[in-house]
């Protein structure tokens, strides 16, 4: 029988932007798709970047919570089992000090539990690589895909040189995934592409939201910016500020891994 008492929430914890035209079609797109394809639940946010919470406190008086503040809200609200799905990428310090604020709420639920990032195993980096490279599928032979994604000193930032092996692995000769504060560098990507002598370069975010990273960091027009540097080595270069969230596989592949999450006995 169904414990008619339990109340059900999913928490979606992401790490925020404070541009709201990518947010409507990322951060909420993603929301909204989880709300759909889990009716039964109450679905709450929470986002992790102290200082985008702040600046949207300064600019527009808006409140958003923090994990802790989340986990406050659904035990006054009576949720009794919680999903936590973070929208991180990776599995590295935001997620783990995430389900740390999470799990010291452990006492005032009857369960928490967690969805796994984006890339997390083998079929995910399968998924992820399908999504984009459908993406930018009209991307030519003499033309390259260069991602900006975000990088970590944690351990778990391995991934991303690891998925920009299993692009080419795949087939995919023509993308590349490089980070802006780790391994593989823009520095790393430039080595890599000189040997192809590609006719255009496509640039783009493998990040869930366009924002500041994509924006000013990728295709600002700081010398310093992958846009420019690319530019400064003779390739003609656009750049598409489309987050991850914005693709519809992408979305599809948190809702499979909150799926899982609830399959899990």
């Amino acid at each position: 029988m169904e414990d008619t008492n339990k109340k059900q929430a999913i928490l979606v914890v992401s790490f925020g932007t404070s541009y709201d035209e990518t947010r409507k079609v990322t951060i909420d797109a993603i929301e909204n798709s989880i709300q759909e394809a889990f009716p039964e639940f109450r679905i709450y946010r929470a986002w992790t970047s102290k200082m985008i919470l702040a600046k949207i406190k300064k600019r527009d008086g808006i409140h958003i919570n923090n994990v802790k503040e989340a986990m406050e809200q659904m035990k006054a609200d009576g949720i009794t089992d919680v999903v936590v799905q973070p929208t991180h990428v990776i599995n590295g310090i935001e997620n783990d000090l995430m389900q740390e604020d999470a799990l010291s709420y452990q006492e005032s639920f009857h369960s928490i539990r967690f969805g796994n990032p984006l890339l997390t195993t083998e079929e995910d980096n399968q998924t992820v690589i399908q999504a984009v490279s459908s993406e930018f599928s009209s991307l030519s032979e003499d033309e390259v895909l260069v991602m900006m994604g975000h990088g970590t000193t944690h351990y778990a930032n391995a991934i991303y040189a690891a998925l920009d092996y299993a692009f080419k692995d795949y087939g995919h000769e023509n993308i590349y995934l490089g980070t802006v504060e780790a391994y593989p560098s823009m520095s790393s990507i430039l080595k890599m592409i000189a040997a192809k002598k590609p006719k255009k370069v496509v640039l783009a975010p493998f990040m869930i939201v366009a924002g500041d990273h994509a924006r000013n960091d990728m295709a600002g027009d700081d010398p310093e910016s992958w846009y420019c540097q690319l530019k400064e080595a003779g390739y003609p270069v656009e750049c598409v500020l489309k987050g991850l969230g914005e693709y519809s596989s992408i979305r599809n592949l948190f809702i499979n891994h909150i799926q899982m999450t609830l399959n899990e006995k």
